[in-house]
C-alpha cells in the first residue's frame, strides 16, 4: 500500500513498533507530535500535518485510536477533519483500532474507515482481540478493507499473511466477539474501577508527577519531568523501584520526562508499584 521511500507520518508519542518497523521496509519515518485541543485533550496536529504534506506530498499516517500510550479516543469531528486533510493530499490512512473495545464513561470508539466515503476509500484498518480478550499469543489479527481496489489488491499480496495465521487464534477471535458470555463486560468494569485508583495512586504516592486518566486503553501516560531525574526514567524506575515501565523515549522525542505503565493488572500489584515507584522518587530527592 506504499512503495519505498515513501514517508510514514508517526503522530508521537506513539506504540513502539510504529518508530522501527517503517524504517525496517525502507520509508522515512517523521515523527508529529501531539498538541493540546481547546478542552486540554492530546490531540492530533491538523495543522502541524498539513504543513508536513506541503512539504511531502503524499504519504501514510498511521492514526492509533484508541490511541496508544496517551488514551485519548478520537473524536468523530476530529476524524472527519483528518480524512478531508488525508483526502487532499492522497494520504493513505493505517488505522489501528486494536484497543477499540477499552473505553470508558461517554467515550466510544468510532470507525475510522466510516466517518465518510473519503476515508473509506483510502483507510486501512487494523483490529484484534488480543488487546481486550487478551489473546495477543494466539496470533489472529485482522486487517480490514473499505474499498474494492485495496480489497482487490489485498488478495493479491496478502496470501502468507492469511496462511500464517493460528487455527487456536480463529477459534480465539470468534469465541471473543460473537460469544463471551460477558467476561470481556467485567474486565472493562474493573479496568475502570483501576484507572480511577491510579489516579488517587498517584496524586498520594507521585508527587511532582503529572497524570491525565485516560479515556481508553489500560496505559497509563505519566509525566515525570519536575522529578528532575537524569537517566533514563525506564531504567531508573526499574533499578530504584523493581517496576518494569515503558521509557517515554522508545514512543518518540516528545515522549522525553515520561513513562508508560500498564495498570492491566491485579489492584494489590497497582498499589505496590506505584508505592515502589514513590519511595524511589524519595529516596532519590
Amino acid at each position: 500500500f506504499s512503495t519505498p521511500g515513501c514517508p510514514v507520518i508517526i503522530p508521537t508519542p506513539a506504540y513502539m513498533p510504529f518508530l522501527l518497523v517503517p524504517q525496517m521496509h525502507g520509508r522515512d519515518l517523521i515523527e508529529l507530535p501531539a498538541v493540546r485541543d481547546p478542552d486540554g485533550r492530546a490531540a492530533l496536529d491538523l495543522a502541524g500535518l498539513t504543513t508536513v504534506l506541503d512539504r511531502v506530498g503524499s504519504a501514510v499516517l498511521v492514526l492509533c485510536n484508541p490511541h496508544n500510550p496517551l488514551g485519548t479516543v478520537a473524536t468523530r469531528e476530529g476524524l472527519v477533519a483528518l480524512s478531508e486533510v488525508a483526502g487532499r493530499y492522497d494520504v493513505r490512512v493505517f488505522a489501528d483500532e486494536i484497543h477499540a473495545p477499552i473505553t470508558y464513561g461517554d467515550r466510544s470508539h468510532v470507525p475510522y474507515a466510516t466517518v465518510s466515503p473519503v476515508a473509506a476509500g483510502h483507510a486501512i484498518t487494523a483490529m484484534s482481540a488480543s488487546k481486550a480478550w487478551n489473546v495477543p499469543g494466539l496470533k489472529c489479527a485482522q486487517l480490514i478493507t473499505s474499498n474494492p481496489v485495496d480489497e482487490e489488491h489485498w488478495r493479491e499480496i496478502g496470501f502468507f499473511s492469511s496462511v500464517g495465521t493460528g487455527n487456536l487464534g480463529m477459534v480465539a477471535a470468534v469465541a471473543a466477539y460473537r460469544d463471551d458470555g460477558g467476561w470481556f463486560a467485567d474486565v472493562l468494569e474493573y479496568l475502570d474501577g483501576s484507572r480511577r485508583l491510579l489516579a488517587d495512586l498517584v496524586s498520594e504516592h507521585l508527587p511532582g508527577v503529572r497524570f491525565t486518566s485516560p479515556e481508553a486503553t489500560f496505559l497509563a501516560w505519566l509525566d515525570c519531568r519536575e522529578l528532575a531525574i537524569e537517566e533514563p526514567l525506564g531504567a531508573f524506575f526499574r533499578s530504584e523501584a523493581g517496576v518494569a515501565l515503558t521509557d517515554g523515549l522508545a514512543c518518540g522525542q516528545v515522549g522525553a520526562g515520561h513513562v508508560r505503565l500498564n495498570f492491566a493488572t491485579p489492584r494489590p500489584i497497582l498499589r505496590d508499584v506505584v508505592q515502589q515507584m514513590g519511595e524511589a522518587i524519595r529516596r532519590h530527592s
